[in-house]
């Protein structure tokens, strides 16, 4: 049988494979769990809020659901598988919401916790004592109602800002609500007006909230403390009707002792006391005036209350009536002579005494008569009474004054007959006289018209006020009359008039220093002499040692003056040979002046005059401050010699010799020391040529510049340079630069040909180079028949063009200058093709040697008359010098020399140059 086709098989395959995947789908479906959720599961909600629950379930289908609780509903909604309701005034401590649904035959459950939390709105502190007594204990108790829940509430109660106790209830039951915490608390000093308070604290930050906390009102406490001991009470036995006595009350240990009221109390009558505090102490003090209703025994109380509490103190003290006693006159003022009656009485217990005299018995007046007189004016009276109280004597006294009216009396203690002032300061005349009525005092001079003092007034004291016045005192029973001399007194001056400035006494007179000095008193002058402390007195024999300044000083009870007074004592001139030298030494240039200081005052005028020789009549120029009239001569035209000085003033003159003589500075001229020296190699060393004029006669000294001259027996050329020469004496010094040449021989240092070898017909040169100085003259002597010769300016050079056999041969060089003659000579040899000339026979070899000779005087000749010859050399000596040496010293040929005047070298250098044939 055929199976199925491809397709058919492929849609089989499918159709299980969907069945296969449904029946799993039913399956799990099926098997899946269903259930209830309510949301918020666990929720916080401040008491009376509101809060929304949601129910919901996974049930595809449910058949019924709902919310079960007890609290107030206020609105509902609903979905297929899900309700959601609010709760409002949510009031219980704990609630659990059911939250339900019915699926599939079963009940699905799902339970809630809802809790309530109340702020702590109300925090309660208990009141607080109005007074608590230090040292006792007291209660603090706060209460929160209501607030929760409990377990996380926190109390602490605060002494200001201190934590006393601290309690938290962590811990209670969910449902706890509100919380009471107590203390007791001992009571300080330092707790007074401290503030008491209650802090609670309800922490739901673990919840998802925040911390809530609350305070309780403020309570502030009043510590006290009074002492258990009564006040003490200071009052005095007696008290006088009218009168007013102090009492005083104090209490010591008082806490807060400002906050102590006192109560003090005379009898019913209560006093106004004045209280004050020093820490804890109090004193109350107040004034007593009884009235005559209180004459007896009464009490004085004092009460001191504090904190509720009092401490009270009493003293018994007697009132009395006791009137002052009453003292009369008959006639308070009386004249003089009249009888006057005093009388005294003190009331009807009390005993009188007048002046010593007592009344018979208590209650009756005592009285006293007397004739008045001056003396009795301002006599006072004196009554005194006494009283007997409590067994206790009381005594009060009265007084009066008598004015007796009399005519003035001006006494020496009031008016004194001489006063004595002194000058500047102001005072007060005072001239008071006694009488009564009270006189008026006038005073003024005598003269008509004279000066008034003003009596009692303050003004100052001029010497013009001195002198005599009149003093009238005046009243209404008479007048006085009475001289009075006033005298000024004041400090010494002294003037220029009576004692000046400037003395000038004469040597050898008698004379005394005295100073005048004005003052009053009559100062007393002393001077004193300021570099000792002898006092110039009586009459002095003048000497120039009391020349100098005195300090004369005047002296009196109202101070003293000073002044310095200058002696100058004049005296004639006289000379002195260490100011005015007998002996004087000029020096030419230095421009000084001769010194002659002559002693005297006043200053003299000094002239000195030449008397002798050169000097006769001459004025000798002087150092002076006060010189003569012709002594305008200056020092360039001195002369020396004999010269008198002459010094004259006021007081006489006199005459000395002086001698003059003259010297000079050292010099050095080109005369004396020539600039420029030469000196010669190899001769004698010697010094410079340098001497100086001068007076002492100078001493030279020369020394090289730079390098030091070494010491040498014979000059060197070392020697040249530039030389310092100076001259010296006592005068000074004088100085000249001098260069100094060396000179020498001459000596020919180099003579030399070129080239060293040339063809016939070619060119040669010899060179001849001489050291010398002064510079050498070179001259040249050459073989006999050399031709065609030339030289250079200088001779230093020999050359010849187209060279032959007849320019070989010896050639010398010499140098000459002043000091000699130096040559050196040099062998030209010459070989070539012609030497065959010499070869052959004697007789074409002597025609040759004369032919040479006669070519050589030729060319002598030649050269001499066409002036090829040493111009220099001419020059300097006078005659020409032939080159080949004709004009030469004879026999110098061969190279023989005149001794000492050249110098050749034992064998002439010889040169050979070689003329070849083209």
């Amino acid at each position: 049988m055929p199976g199925p086709s491809p397709g058919l098989r492929r849609a089989l395959l499918g159709l299980w494979a969907v069945l296969g995947l449904g029946i799993l789908g039913i399956s799990a479906v099926a098997l899946e769990p269903f259930w209830a959720d309510l949301q918020p599961r666990v929720a916080l909600v401040e008491r009376g809020g509101s809060l929304w629950l949601n129910c919901s379930t996974n049930c595809p289908r449910p058949e019924r659901g709902g919310l079960e609780t007890s609290l107030r509903r206020n609105g509902t909604q609903r979905g297929l598988r899900w309700l959601a309701r609010q709760l409002v005034d949510i009031r219980e401590p704990e609630t659990q919401p059911v939250c339900f649904f019915r699926c599939a035959r079963r009940t699905l459950q799902a339970r809630g916790l809802i809790r309530t939390f109340q702020r702590p709105d109300r925090v309660e502190l208990v009141p607080l004592p109005p007074w608590q007594p230090v040292g006792e204990n007291f209660t603090l108790s706060c209460r929160v109602p209501g607030a929760g829940p409990r377990a996380s509430l926190t109390l602490t109660l605060l002494r200001g800002a201190q934590e006393l106790i601290r309690r938290s209830f962590a811990g209670e039951p969910p449902r706890a609500r509100g919380a009471v915490l107590t203390a007791t608390v001992l009571a300080r000093r330092e707790d007074h007006g401290v503030n008491f308070s209650c802090l609670a604290e309800l922490d739901l930050r673990p919840q998802g909230l925040g911390l809530f906390a609350n305070s309780s009102t403020l309570r502030q406490l009043r510590t006290f403390a009074l002492p258990p001991i009564p006040p003490s009470l200071v009052t005095p036995r007696f008290l006088e009707v009218g009168s007013e006595r102090p009492v005083s009350c104090s209490l010591d240990g008082l806490f807060p002792a400002p906050e102590a009221r006192v109560y003090l109390s005379l009898g019913d009558q209560r006093l106004q006391p004045d209280v004050t505090f020093d820490g804890d102490s109090l004193l109350a003090t107040a004034t007593a005036t009884p009235s005559a209703e209180q004459e007896g025994t009464r009490q004085l109380l004092c009460s001191v209350t504090l904190g509720g509490e009092s401490r009270e103190t009493q003293e018994n003290l007697t009132v009395y009536s006791f009137p002052t006693p009453l003292l009369t006159l008959s006639e308070p003022v009386a004249p003089e002579g009249k009888v006057v009656t005093v009388s005294c009485w003190a009331g009807a217990r009390a005993l009188v005494t007048l002046e010593g005299i007592s009344a018979a018995v208590p209650g009756q007046p005592a009285e006293l008569q007397l004739n008045v007189t001056e003396k009795d004016d301002k006599r006072g009276f004196f009554c005194e009474a006494a009283l007997e109280v409590d067994g206790e004597t009381l005594r009060k006294n009265q007084s009066a004054e008598l004015r007796v009216l009399y005519s003035p009396r001006l006494d020496d203690s009031d008016c004194p007959r001489s006063w004595t002032w002194p000058e500047g300061p102001e005072q007060s005349l005072r001239c008071e006289a006694r009488g009564n009525p009270e006189p008026s005092v006038h005073c003024a001079r005598p003269d008509s018209g004279g000066a008034v003092l003003a009596l009692g007034l303050l003004g100052p004291v001029t010497r013009s006020l001195a002198g005599t016045y009149r003093c009238t005192a005046v009243n209404g029973q008479g007048q006085a009359v009475k001289d009075v001399t006033l005298n000024v007194e004041y400090a010494p001056a002294l003037d220029s008039i009576g004692c000046p400035e400037h003395i000038t006494w004469l040597e050898g007179t008698e004379a005394s220093l005295s100073c005048v000095a004005h003052g009053v008193p009559p100062p007393n002058v002393s001077c004193v002499r300021s570099d000792t402390d002898r006092v110039m007195e009586g009459l002095l024999r003048v000497t120039r040692e009391h020349a100098g300044i005195y300090r004369c000083e005047a002296i009196n009870a109202r101070g003293s003056a000073a002044k310095n007074v200058a002696v100058t004592v004049e005296y004639g001139p006289s000379f002195e040979e260490l100011s005015c030298p007998s002996n004087w030494t000029w020096v030419e240039g230095s421009g000084r002046l001769f010194s002659c200081e002559v002693d005297g005052k006043p200053e003299p005028r000094v002239e000195c005059l030449g008397s002798e020789g050169a000097s006769k009549g001459a004025v000798l120029p002087l150092v002076s401050s006060n010189p003569g009239p012709r002594n305008s001569v200056t020092s360039s035209n001195l002369s020396p010699g004999i010269y008198l000085c002459n010094a004259t003033n006021r007081h006489g003159s006199t005459v000395k010799t002086v001698v003059v003589s003259a010297e000079s500075p050292p010099q050095m001229d080109e005369f004396s020391c020539p600039s420029h020296q030469t000196w010669l190699e190899g001769a004698e060393a010697t010094a410079l040529v340098c001497s100086a004029r001068g007076r002492p006669s100078p001493r030279v000294r020369c020394s090289r510049e730079g390098a030091a001259r070494l010491e040498r027996l014979q000059v060197s050329r070392e020697d040249a340079g530039t030389y310092r020469c100076v001259a010296t004496n006592a005068h000074g010094t004088d100085s000249r630069t001098v260069t100094v040449g060396v000179e020498y021989r001459p000596v020919v240092a180099e003579l030399a040909a070129s080239p060293p070898s040339v063809r016939p017909g070619g060119n040669f040169t010899l060179t001849c180079r001489a050291e010398a100085w002064p510079p050498a003259q070179i001259s040249w002597r050459a073989p006999p028949g050399a031709l065609n010769l030339g030289l250079s300016s200088n001779n230093s050079t020999l050359s010849v063009s187209g060279a032959m056999g007849s320019h070989g041969g010896e050639y010398e060089c010499a140098a000459t200058n002043a000091h000699g003659r130096h040559a050196r000579r040099i062998t030209v040899r010459v070989a070539g093709p012609w030497l065959w000339v010499a070869v052959g026979g004697a007789a074409g070899g002597a025609a040759l040697l004369a032919a040479g000779a006669g070519l050589a005087f030729y060319v002598q000749s030649t050269a001499c008359k066409k002036g090829e010859y040493n111009v220099q050399e001419a020059e300097s000596s006078g005659e020409a010098v032939c080159l080949n040496g004709a004009g030469g010293t004879p026999g110098a040929e061969g190279g023989a020399e005149t001794p000492g005047t050249a110098e050749s070298p034992a064998d002439g250098e010889v040169f050979a140059i070689q003329l070849t044939a083209q």
